[in-house]
Parts: structure tokens; C-alpha cells; sequence
């Protein structure tokens, strides 16, 4: 696995711990020559994981709607930036250049990145490794919420199979090569 492409928050939460976390992720991604795919974007987690990558000498590559560009939102210090005209343009870009995908802390965004990846992965539309970083229990109550799902059978045990939960980075990663 050469590149993952990590959905994230656009702020910083509330949680200092959070930014910890996206230093220290970029820092472990450089450190393993992964490519880092993401939104593009400058500020919250976004900024904080892709300066990280960076900074220690990796690469990043960032997809962001042109309108968000106007908004002066763009990372033109990454390696690669794309320019794209819409959010779907966005995930369906970010898709195709990633072997897998990362859930850490964020938003109603990232859970819409998360939640379509996984739909696409349901219907067949790729078979990338799809990972949820539980960090300190952020996802606790959505992941019971899709076992909830599971038991009343409006999803199969082996579609929920293909999120791969960890509590770790580290762990999350080797699980998913």
C-alpha cells in the first residue's frame, strides 16, 4: 500500500489530543513512504496531517472543489494539488488514487466521505481496505449504531466486516496491507 487517503475534520475539535493525533500520523505515513490523499485543505485536522506529512519529508497529495479554493482553503504547500469542480469530482478523484481509506476525528464531512466510501465498497465498486480509527473511543457510538443496523438486517455481518476498527494508527495500518 502506497497511498491511503485519510478523511478528516476541517477544524480542530475540541480535544487538543486530536491535533496530537494528525502529527503523529503524518509523521508515521513519511516515515513509511505512504502517500498521503486527502482534501487539500489548510485548516483543522486536514492542515495540521498534510503539514505533518510534509514536514517530515513525505508526500501529499490534495483534492479540493474548486469553490473552496476561492475561499482561500487550498495547500499549495503540498506535493500535488488537484483542482476538481464539485465534492463528488472530490471523493470519486480521491477514490481512485488512494489503496485505502482512513476515518480519524472529524465532522458531518468526513462521516459523508466515510459513509460513501463504504457504500462503494458494498456495491462492488472497489475493494480498497476501508479503516476506522477509534481513537479513544471517538466512534464508539457510531459503530453501535451499525451493529444496530446489522442485527435488524438492513446490513449483512460481512459488509460491516469490511470496516476495519482499531484504536491505533499503527495497528489500523497493518491490518489493512
Amino acid at each position: 500500500m502506497t497511498s491511503i487517503c485519510v478523511f478528516c475534520g476541517s477544524s480542530m475539535g475540541s480535544n487538543p489530543e486530536f491535533k496530537q493525533l494528525a502529527l503523529s500520523l503524518g509523521k508515521y505515513f513519511a516515515e513509511n513512504n505512504i502517500m498521503l490523499i486527502y482534501g487539500g485543505g489548510n485548516v483543522g485536522l486536514m492542515g495540521v496531517l498534510s503539514h505533518s506529512v510534509m514536514n517530515h519529508g513525505g508526500k501529499v497529495t490534495g483534492v479540493i472543489p474548486n469553490f473552496m479554493v476561492e475561499k482561500e482553503l487550498a495547500d499549495y504547500s503540498i506535493t500535488k494539488l488537484h483542482r476538481v469542480d464539485s465534492m463528488h469530482e472530490r471523493k470519486k478523484l480521491m477514490s481512485d488514487l488512494a489503496d485505502g481509506f482512513i476515518a480519524i476525528p472529524g465532522g458531518i464531512g468526513t462521516l459523508d466521505e466515510l459513509f460513501e466510501i463504504f457504500t462503494w465498497r458494498q456495491l462492488g465498486l472497489h475493494s480498497k481496505p476501508i479503516g476506522l480509527l477509534n481513537y479513544n473511543g471517538y466512534y464508539d457510538s457510531m459503530i453501535n449504531f451499525l451493529r444496530n443496523i446489522t442485527a435488524n438486517g438492513f446490513m449483512k455481518q460481512e459488509i460491516l466486516d469490511y470496516l476495519i476498527v482499531k484504536d491505533n494508527f499503527e495497528d489500523l495500518v497493518s491490518a489493512m496491507f
